[in-house]
């Protein structure tokens, strides 16, 4: 299953999320809380953070777990970024 799952990330957490989601409901419903709106929110434009924030929540989030956040966040602002910078790359795609 840990194998499964890795090869899901490699196709987006997105999709990882939602397997995951589909093979143990009640995991991802408790890491959410009942706050449903946000946590779409979050899947929409903090994939890689949501995901990240649903591994290391069941222990509570101390020491390390922030790091992992902070790297999830990282990702996150660069796929932001890094797509918004190399828009002028596309030939015909206005700036």
């Amino acid at each position: 299953m840990c194998c499964f799952f890795t090869v899901l990330l490699f196709f987006g957490p997105r999709l990882a999320v939602l397997v995951w989601w589909l093979i143990r409901p009640l995991y991802i419903q408790t890491g959410v809380s009942g706050n449903w709106i946000l946590a779409i929110l979050a899947l929409i434009f903090l994939p890689w953070t949501f995901l990240m924030y649903l591994i290391v929540y069941p222990g509570g989030i101390i020491g390390f777990d922030w790091l992992w956040l902070g790297l999830g966040l990282l990702a996150d602002l660069a796929g932001w970024f890094g797509g918004a910078r190399h828009r002028d790359r596309v030939p015909g795609y206005p700036s």
